[in-house]
């Protein structure tokens, strides 16, 4: 098999799993081939069961796969778990190589292959000590091992690309774009580890003692390895955004931090706040003050910020945009793991009612696009905005054609000048309008006074209990929702993706939609034609468009990472529509392809109705 490969490498916490999976997936889109590469990790900082996936593919694959064509094991607990532990946390990734993969694994275990328990594999011993002094010899750094051990990771690496027969110089590319300036003689020292690893694998395992080989092949046009994180920050830089406040809080942290790296380039401030009340409220006046501001966090910050979020929506700010980073709850949950079950919270979140724009990606692309729109939003609808996005897409690289930014323009809406307001001196922040959205003037701008408070208030500012103007009040506010759901086409808010008329219809949301994608494949290749209605935005919700599509359907399974399907119960709340199966995984990881197959195809051969799925 050529160019359809599927690895993993995993080891403890703080062994470099991450560095040496992302040279892998930058060498082999420097080869024309495309990736999907996601990671797991624990919740401490150091020492626990981490592994990264890489899925490697001549088409570009939109999710992984539970199976692994090649494991490479830093430690005997990748292969085989930690049954000293009460609860071990996994049973170990032997179990999950292909019949006819292979496990690369360090050759002092001194392993037999009967305690491997399967005889459908390939077993590659690799003295990983013994090569890493070897390396460290040639640049005279033998004596400083301790210092180097982690470099074992680089020879395993190297192995892997030996085995599957790749260009080692498009490694060597991968490995010396991370090490620059003063850490270029570090990346030599690299290059070397892996050389050894290469040259080992070749020598004492032999051109085809691994079934499959990678081939470089047509690069077309230029492609970029980016994750979601790093989407959603430059869709905030595009859209103009001058003002980033965060709390530190896995995931959300990674996006803050990648924005603070490039703070001097785009004029751009980023201010860690004391805590995710002072984040939502700097961010909330800083969008009051003129500025295009954001805050981003997960759920347990967010749960900080529901005040903040109403006091934005009562004074009609046109902001901030919000980043909701799901991931598993309630509580501290499973802090490293992902979830889709923030969707009702968002909804909802902070007392009483007002409008709020709600928009879920569901990939790196999209990741990107939503957030320049948000911003637009934001300002013209005076509104804040949530991304809702998760774990999963946070940490999820992925190789994509660079953004197309034709035609993307900043919306700031009703914004009032002084040569306005010099014309009409009598200035109403919250004015009554047609629409609903009120003219807004920047603080300082001369005949521009006005207040503004969390009380019920009138077209001044001023406070108020009149019953006649709060409801005038609630009503235009509202308004807002209808008309954004009326003005935003269809075609941002849901997508039809597959034929028409099909039977079958999966319904999912968010980071779903790759797995789902894939799935379909699949499920065609077994004769059950499917569609997939992928929903966008959760407000205002495309009702009609959902109805229609619904309507036409013989079957609906709603495909979601949470307990109890809470797109479908939205659907069932905005259309009457009550889809007729769900596939739920609630266990902090994401669907992968063949667990969509899988669970669809439960659903049609048993009429099942509802399918619970766990990585266990």
């Amino acid at each position: 098999m050529v160019n359809s490969f599927t690895w993993m490498i995993g080891g403890p916490q703080g062994s470099g799993i991450n560095s040496v999976a992302e040279n892998f997936a930058k060498a082999c889109i420097r080869g024309g081939l495309h990736i999907f590469a996601n990671i797991e990790y624990h919740s401490n900082i150091k020492g626990e069961h981490s592994y990264y996936r890489l899925r490697v593919d001549s088409r570009e694959p939109r999710s992984h796969v539970d199976w692994v064509d090649l494991l490479v094991a830093l430690d005997r607990e990748t292969m085989f778990g930690d049954l000293n532990k009460v609860h071990p946390t996994h049973r170990g990734h032997r179990h999950e190589v292909s019949p006819g993969g292979g496990i690369i694994y360090d050759s002092s275990l001194k392993l037999q292959p009967e305690s491997f328990g399967r005889d459908d594999i390939k077993l590659f011993p690799v003295p990983y000590m013994d090569l890493l002094i070897d390396a460290l010899k040639e640049f005279g750094k033998d004596k400083e091992l301790s210092k180097y051990q982690v470099m074992v990771n680089t020879i395993a690496l190297g192995a892997s690309i030996g085995l599957v027969d790749y260009d080692f110089d498009l490694a060597t590319e991968a490995i010396k774009e991370g090490f620059t300036g003063r850490k270029a003689a570090l990346g030599d020292l690299n290059i070397s580890a892996a050389r050894h690893g290469y040259d080992y694998a070749k020598k004492m395992f032999g051109q085809n003692a691994f079934p499959i080989k990678l081939r470089k092949q047509p690069l077309g046009a230029k492609r970029m390895m980016i994750r979601g994180v790093q989407a959603i920050a430059i869709g905030k830089l595009k859209a103009g955004c001058g003002f980033q406040t965060y709390y530190p809080i896995t995931p959300a942290t990674d996006e803050s931090e990648y924005l603070e790296s490039h703070q001097p380039e785009y004029n751009m401030i980023v201010v860690q706040a004391e805590d995710e009340i002072s984040a939502i409220n700097m961010a909330t006046g800083a969008a009051h003050a003129g500025l295009r501001s954001s805050t981003s966090t997960s759920g347990p910050g967010f749960s900080l910020m529901a005040e903040g979020l109403g006091w934005a929506g009562i004074t009609e700010a046109p902001g901030p945009v919000i980043i909701l980073w799901q991931r598993a709850g309630p509580a501290t949950g499973l802090p490293t793991r992902t979830e889709q079950a923030d969707l009702r919270f968002a909804l909802h979140a902070a007392h009483g009612e007002f409008p709020r724009i709600i928009i879920a990606p569901g990939d790196v692309a999209e990741c990107f696009y939503d957030t320049f729109d948000a911003f637009n939003y934001a300002e013209h609808y005076q509104v804040p905005v949530i991304i809702l996005a998760d774990k999963f897409l946070a940490s999820t690289y992925k190789d994509i054609p660079l953004f197309n930014t034709d035609g993307m323009k900043v919306d700031r809406g009703d914004l009032v000048q002084e040569a306005d307001l010099a014309k009409s001196p009598d200035y109403k922040r919250y004015q009554f309008t047609d629409l609903g959205i009120s003219p807004r003037a920047r603080p300082g701008l001369k005949g521009g006074v006005f207040w503004t408070t969390g009380d019920e208030h009138d077209e001044y500012g001023h406070i108020t209990e009149a019953a006649d103007l709060r409801v005038r009040m609630m009503k235009k506010r509202m308004n807002k929702i209808e008309l954004a759901g009326q003005v935003i086409p269809n075609s941002k808010k849901a997508i039809l993706h597959g034929p028409t008329s099909a039977p079958i219809t999966l319904v999912g949301w968010g980071s779903t939609k790759g797995a789902i994608l894939d799935g379909m494949e699949d499920l065609r290749a077994d004769g059950i034609e499917t569609n997939f209605l992928q929903i966008r935005y959760v407000n205002p919700f495309p009702t009609d468009f959902v109805q229609k599509v619904l309507s036409s359907s013989r079957r609906t399974v709603a495909v979601e990472n949470n307990y109890s399907g809470q797109m479908a119960g939205l659907i069932r709340e905005r259309t009457g529509i009550a889809i007729d199966s769900k596939v739920v995984k609630f266990d902090g990881r994401p669907f992968s392809q063949n667990e969509v197959y899988e669970g669809v195809k439960d659903v049609v051969r048993d009429g099942a109705k509802e399918v619970t799925l766990s990585h266990a």
